[in-house]
């Protein structure tokens, strides 16, 4: 079986360990982003479109730091690879240096985008609301920046179980807290949907604390030589800002794309912004765990780049088309044969429009159809990434991705077509990017790459 899929037993247990707690937590990502889309259902369309449209500008705001501090993953695994412990926990500090001085930043990005909501067309109840969702959670982001740059230290470590069990608990506790605010239940004030975006900072602060925990627990503080990492180290600053700032930036414009792609969607009305956002829902479900996969690679292959042992990372990769393709596939026949189902879990009290169930169906088709692809760019841009070939990632996928909302801006706004030409305009961006992956994957040049990590790390 081995020799079919072309890796063998040892590096498929290796990805399966690391991976699968990371699947885990960022499953719960998924959990939380889900359930405040449904319980805003509840109430009705504009507030799950506000969701999406709040939510989606914060996360613009945020993801050029998210991004970079994500990339100390790749370090930290080239430093745990060749033996040099006491130089992980070093890569957190000035990742933690990075998050708190990024925080004034994205509060002034986020007072810009707060000012933008208007131009965009919405439906001025749905401007209120995603104004309120989306300033709750730019004042907390803090907590976020904080918690990534922890839960990519332990990822690079290969500890995923401790990044799992404060997700886990983050999540089981932001479930009900977000019900609670968001309908005032159980003795607590009724926040609307500012109590959803209340519940994800709440959440975000918990498992902060169990990092806190576990990153100051005696074994580990002795064995990683903590007390000696608080300290301004310039060399892996350097390579922190090098190689984790192109990784950021391409973070921040892809989002940035979808977010414009989003907002323009959304102006064809409430009806076509609340189907979109029931699609991308289920979409978020499929897409989120493949991160799991897509962070267990990048500190693989950074492991195996820092000792040296380059030759394993053809067997890497078919591990990881193995497990993205069998898990996206059975999702993605799952949203085609179920997906007026899926789409109908939504379609609450709140919503019950007979266009919003007829676009959403149709449009999980599209969705189900670039799940796949969306597993192939994630596995590709993971080893890509872990083999610090950050730069290139950042050009290619950054132009295909503003191509799209070009194209979509000509569709939407100046020829004034139907909302599912325009969607199927984001299926072929997404297909297309798969593909220049996929040769990029093929390709020598980022091997050069892998070649002068290895050397960097000895």
């Amino acid at each position: 079986m081995w020799k079919l899929i072309g890796t063998d037993r040892q590096t498929m247990a290796q990805l399966v360990t690391l991976a699968a707690p990371m699947v885990i937590s960022q499953g719960t990502f998924a959990v939380m982003v889900f359930t405040d889309r449904y319980f805003l259902s509840l109430i009705g369309p504009t507030h799950v479109a506000a969701a999406l449209g709040g939510g989606v500008a914060a996360m613009c705001c945020l993801s050029l730091f998210l991004g970079w501090l994500s990339y100390g993953n790749a370090l930290v695994a080239r430093f745990f690879g060749a033996r040099q412990w006491s130089q992980c926990p070093k890569v957190l500090t000035q990742a933690l240096l990075i998050a708190m001085f990024s925080w004034p930043l994205v509060l002034l990005a986020g007072w810009g985008v707060y000012h933008l909501f208007d131009t965009m067309g919405h439906d001025a109840q749905q401007v209120a609301l995603e104004r309120e969702y989306f300033r709750v959670l730019i004042v907390g982001s803090i907590l976020t920046l904080l918690k990534v740059s922890f839960a990519s230290y332990f990822s690079g470590l290969g500890r995923t179980r401790y990044v799992m069990v404060a997700d886990l608990t983050a999540v089981f506790i932001n479930v009900p807290l977000t019900y609670a605010l968001v309908f005032g239940a159980w003795g607590f004030p009724l926040v609307g949907i500012a109590g959803a975006a209340l519940g994800t900072v709440f959440a975000n602060a918990i498992a902060l604390l169990l990092f806190a925990s576990f990153y100051w627990a005696r074994a580990h503080y002795q064995e990683f030589e903590v007390a000696r990492a608080w300290r301004v180290d310039r060399n892996i600053l350097s390579r922190l800002v090098g190689e984790g700032f192109p990784s950021g930036l391409e973070m921040f414009l892809n989002i940035a794309a979808f977010n414009v792609f989003v907002l323009l969607f959304q102006s064809y009305g409430v009806a076509e912004g609340a189907s979109a956002a029931i699609v991308l829902n289920w979409d978020l479900l499929s897409f989120v765990p493949m991160v799991g996969v897509h962070i267990a690679l990048i500190s693989l292959v950074g492991r195996f780049v820092g000792a040296g042992d380059v030759h394993r990372l053809t067997a890497v990769i078919r591990a990881g088309f193995f497990l993205g393709i069998a898990y996206s596939g059975t999702l993605g026949t799952l949203f085609v044969v179920f997906r007026e189902e899926l789409v109908g879990v939504f379609l609450t009290s709140g919503i019950d429009a007979p266009e919003i169930r007829d676009l959403a169906a149709w449009m999980m088709l599209g969705m189900a159809s670039y799940v796949m692809a969306d597993a192939v760019i994630l596995v590709s841009s993971g080893v890509l990434r872990g083999a610090g070939d950050t730069r290139w990632l950042m050009c290619s996928s950054a132009l295909l991705h503003w191509a799209m909302v070009l194209v979509q801006y000509l569709v939407i706004v100046v020829w004034q077509l139907g909302p599912e030409f325009a969607w199927i305009v984001f299926v072929s961006m997404i297909l297309t990017l798969a593909v220049v992956f996929v040769l990029r994957l093929q390709g020598s040049r980022w091997r050069q790459a892998v070649s002068v990590q290895g050397l960097w790390a000895k």
